[in-house]
C-alpha cells in the first residue's frame, strides 16, 4: 500500500524543529523519507520568508530541489488559504514553469472544480482532498472523479468518533459514484494514527509527516518526518 510522505503542511519550524520549509531541507527530508519507504511526496511550497506560496519560481525552486533528489511522485497543495482569491488562484497555477505529478485540491474550497480542470488540461493529476460527505458530492457531480489519481479522505474533526462517522458519510458517497478511484485515508493531530490503522484495515492508502501530527503512536515526540514513515510503514505492512 502506498505511504505518502507529507512534510511540512502549514506548520513552521517553531511548532516543530525538524519541519523542512526551504527547497535544500525538505530535498533531505524527501531522501530520508524514501528510504524508510515513502512512495509519494506531498509538500507545501514556500517562499523565501518561510510563507506559503504558489509563485511560479518558488513552485519551480522546490520541485527541482526535489527531483534532483528522488525519483517518487511529488505533489503539492492548493489550499485556498494561501490565495483565498479563486482567479488569483488559477493565474498564478496557470504560470507555473515546472509542473508537480500531482495536486491536492480541497473540493469544499471556492474554485475547485476550475482549478482541477486547469491542473489536468496541464497534465497534472488531481488527488480530490475530501474533508467531509459535501465535499464528495462536489467532486461527483463535477465529472472530474473518474479522472483523479486518488482521492484523498481527510475527515479534520479532533473527536475520533466524530472523525469516524464522518468518514463513513464520506465513504458512502464515493462507494455510490466512485467506488473505482483509488484512496487515501489519513488524519489531523489526535486522528493520525487511527485513521492510518483504519487505512490499513481497509486496505486504502495513507500518508504520515510532520503536516499532520508531532508524535508517535505512544504519544511521545516525534523526532522527524523519517520516524514517522518509519513507523507508519510498520503499521501499513502489519
Amino acid at each position: 500500500m502506498l505511504l505518502q510522505a507529507c512534510l511540512n503542511g502549514t506548520r513552521r519550524p517553531d511548532a516543530h524543529p525538524r519541519v523542512p520549509t526551504d527547497p535544500a531541507a525538505l530535498a533531505r527530508d524527501a531522501v530520508a523519507v524514501v528510504a524508510e519507504g515513502a512512495g509519494a511526496l506531498h509538500v507545501h511550497v514556500r517562499a523565501a520568508d518561510g510563507a506559503e506560496s504558489y509563485a511560479p519560481e518558488a513552485v519551480a525552486a522546490t520541485l527541482e530541489a526535489l527531483r534532483s533528489a528522488v525519483d517518487v511522485p511529488i505533489g503539492v497543495s492548493t489550499g485556498a488559504w494561501v490565495v483565498p482569491d479563486p482567479g488569483e488562484r488559477l493565474a498564478l497555477v496557470a504560470g507555473w514553469p515546472r509542473l508537480p505529478d500531482f495536486a491536492s485540491v480541497n473540493f469544499n474550497e471556492p474554485g475547485a472544480v476550475a482549478l482541477a480542470r486547469l491542473l489536468l488540461d496541464r497534465g497534472v493529476g488531481i488527488e480530490a482532498g475530501l474533508w467531509h460527505a459535501d465535499a464528495a458530492r462536489v467532486l461527483v457531480d463535477s465529472g472530474l472523479a473518474g479522472e483523479c489519481v486518488r482521492t484523498l479522505c481527510e475527515p479534520i474533526d479532533q473527536d475520533l468518533a466524530v472523525a469516524a462517522a464522518t468518514l463513513d458519510a464520506l465513504l458512502a458517497v464515493l462507494d455510490d459514484h466512485a467506488a473505482d478511484v483509488p484512496r487515501l485515508l489519513h488524519g489531523f493531530g489526535a486522528t493520525t494514527w487511527p485513521m492510518l490503522r483504519r487505512a490499513a484495515e481497509l486496505g486504502y492508502a495513507s500518508r504520515i509527516g510532520l503536516e499532520d501530527t508531532l508524535t508517535l503512536p505512544d504519544g511521545s515526540p516525534a523526532p522527524d518526518n523519517a520516524t514517522l514513515v518509519a513507523t507508519g510503514r510498520a503499521i501499513l505492512d502489519g
